[in-house]
């Protein structure tokens, strides 16, 4: 039988797949092949002759779907995904998948424990692991939850047994960020609660790749001291669940602070307990075979807005993002493989030549030693100093040399370090320490990054590209590299190529292979005057990327937006090859693409998994639509309290396979 003629079996399928790179990437994150072929026979007469031809994968492509209009509001109400991804064989053959979103659960649903019990998704426990209470409402009390699931990984563990579970074990981790309001509406939550982390245990069908949920453990993080703000998540090379903490509580003020005040209320019991030096870090999970988890927290990596961190092919170095006004470029190198617990911390001195424009030529990157430490080391610093021991900050010029000029944290501040105080500072105050000793802190919410290891290029989102960015703004040092005609609200993906050899501006070598040596304008967006939905940045182009990952085998840049300019945020698929860009997903109106993760395989399996933050979280640009669109994300979404947590699935376009 030629294996292009409609009539290809389901085992003639599965062969054939199975015989290219990604085993069966007939399901891009499950579902698929049984739908597609209708079950099949497995018998012998299925069986693929010897002497027929065995075709491998050639590359994968997707076609964009239009963004949603209000002419289907439905579909801007809701997850909505109009994509097709083409799998191409070396036989000019393909096959082709229709995607569609499949959630595990709404946050606030109430999902099995793995005990016999029922436990809230997304829900908000103190440092005792009782839930917390929302009381806003009288008479209508109940536990917090989260509608801002964001970064998420998706592993196995090596002998892995959890009850319930027919197929094989995956583990999906699952964090969540914040919640926007408490039940009154009205009571802004945001930093006010300890972050949850949430460990689901998944049956993965090895007929299908369908994953369904089994099990929901909530991660104890007393250990820790709780969890700040935790954004966006990576998966490491050893298969541990990377987190973050981002916008690092301001250790000079927190005493004063009424979020930072709230966040130790609700975490411990009292607005005093908290150490704003216990957070900012960047949080390592491991799960268990069982399905249960521990964390641990690095604290040797910088206190800065960790977005989202990727490691490096050498297990050792680590590229951070740094979601901040005046950010900066952060690379920790681990001192062993696999092991975050010590290293040093380098910050990037941007070279002349930065440019928005990707037809430019790449600034070139130099690397600042910021200090070598232990985490045991600095989480001893962290209990023991107080902000005015390490360094003296002022917000108006004291008129005194002594003290330097600088722009950290979105503001003009006038520092002087304490003598001996070098290493408290670097790891505990990184971003005022990084600008103080001349590094190129101008960079704009700078989100999510991933690594594209064959060719050996790292990727960073530019969320924006404002303010510390453009020459002459008040936030923009004068040669720090990083300066802007003008702003480019809608923002941009960098490509900064790796390679070894480096030494840092002292001199020293830096032992990595993997280091950033140039940065240059991959993908822009586009600012535009507001069009007939409401839409402030170009709806064909990126706007305020956000979560980036990769994918070795599709040769994939998936891109997330956190955009205030595209009234639906999207879900992009861009082809460093071909330099396509798709349009994949269509996030509800008023929320964000988040927890964004590309799974090349799994047991046989290819996923995309990803969430979504507060749908219906209207700013200006949603005037036109939120008259019409808000009662139905209300009615989709727990009345916009709740958030969806699932992964994109794909099924058979037609059963058979079609000549190129």
């Amino acid at each position: 039988m030629n294996p292009t003629t409609p009539e290809l079996s389901r085992r003639r399928l599965l062969r054939m797949l199975g015989a290219a790179p990604m085993l069966p990437l007939g399901s891009v994150a499950a579902a698929s092949l049984l739908t597609a072929c209708g079950g099949g026979s497995d018998d012998a007469s299925d069986a693929l002759a010897p002497s027929a031809p065995v075709a491998t994968l050639g590359s994968i492509s997707f076609s964009s779907m239009a963004a949603p209009t209000l002419a289907n509001a439905a579909a801007m109400a809701t997850n909505t995904v109009g994509s097709t991804m083409t799998v191409n064989f070396s036989d000019t053959s393909k096959l082709d998948f229709k995607l569609a979103y499949q959630p595990f659960f709404i946050t606030g649903d109430l999902v099995a424990n793995g005990n016999g019990g029922t436990v809230l998704a997304g829900g908000y426990y103190d440092i005792q692991n009782k839930p917390i209470i929302d009381a806003t409402v009288p008479g209508r009390e109940r536990q917090f939850f989260s509608d801002a699931p964001d970064g998420t990984s998706l592993l196995t563990v090596p002998n892995a047994s959890v009850a319930g579970v027919k197929g094989k074990p995956v583990f999906a981790v699952v964090q969540f960020e914040y919640t926007t309001f408490a039940q009154d509406g009205k009571t802004g939550m945001y930093g006010r609660l300890p972050s949850p982390i949430g460990v689901l245990t998944l049956d993965q069908d090895q007929a299908t790749g369908k994953l369904s949920l089994v099990k929901y453990h909530n991660v104890d993080t007393s250990s820790v001291e709780g969890l700040w703000i935790t954004c966006g998540a990576s998966l490491s090379p050893w298969g541990t669940h990377l987190s973050s903490e981002e916008y690092e509580p301001n250790a000079f003020t927190a005493a004063s602070d009424a979020q930072f005040k709230a966040f130790s209320k609700n975490l411990y019991g009292s607005e005093t307990a908290a150490n704003p030096y216990n957070y900012g870090h960047l949080p390592e999970v491991t799960v268990n075979p069982d399905g249960t988890a521990s964390i641990k927290k690095h604290y040797c990596l910088g206190r800065i807005s960790h977005e989202l961190v990727q490691v490096m092919p050498d297990q050792r170095t680590v590229l951070m993002g740094d979601d901040a006004t005046n950010s900066g470029y952060f690379v920790f190198v681990a001192d062993k493989e696999k092991d975050l617990s010590s290293g040093t911390l380098y910050v990037a001195k941007v070279g002349a030549g930065f440019s928005l424009d990707p037809q430019g030529a790449a600034a070139p990157l130099t690397w600042i030693r910021l200090g070598s430490a232990t985490s045991a080391e600095i989480r001893a610093l962290a209990a023991s100093l107080k902000a005015t021991d390490i360094m003296d900050v002022r917000t108006l010029d004291p008129q005194d040399p002594t003290f330097t000029r600088v722009a950290a944290n979105g503001a003009i501040e006038w520092i002087k370090l304490k003598p001996g105080m070098e290493k408290a500072a670097a790891f505990l105050e990184t971003h005022r320490y990084a600008a103080l000793v001349g590094a190129s802190m101008g960079f704009t919410k700078m989100e999510g990054t991933t690594v594209n290891a064959a060719d050996k290029v790292a990727y960073s989102a530019l969320q924006n590209c404002q303010s510390a960015m453009v020459a002459g703004n008040a936030l923009n040092v004068p040669g720090n590299g990083i300066s802007i005609p003008k702003a480019l609200n809608a923002g941009a993906v960098m490509a900064l190529k790796l390679a070894g050899g480096q030494k840092d501006l002292g001199g020293a070598a830096i032992n990595s292979e993997w280091m950033p040596v140039d940065v240059k304008a991959l993908l822009t967006g586009e600012d535009i005057p507001a069009d007939a939905l409401g839409n402030t940045a170009n709806p064909d182009r990126i706007g305020n990327p956000d979560n980036l990952k990769f994918s070795e085998k599709m040769r994939t840049l998936f891109i997330g937006e956190d955009s205030g300019q595209h009234v639906n945020n999207f879900l992009w698929a861009y082809n460093v090859d071909t330099k396509v860009l798709s349009r994949l997903m269509s996030i509800p109106a008023g929320g964000e693409s988040t927890g964004l993760h590309a799974v090349d395989e799994l047991n046989g399996w290819t996923y995309i998994m990803s969430n979504f933050q507060h749908a219906g979280d209207w700013g200006g640009i949603h005037n036109v639509v939120k008259t019409t669109l808000d009662p139905l994300v209300r009615a989709n979404y727990k009345d916009k309290f709740g958030a969806a947590v699932g992964y994109l699935t794909g099924e058979l376009s037609q059963m058979k396979l079609a000549k190129a």
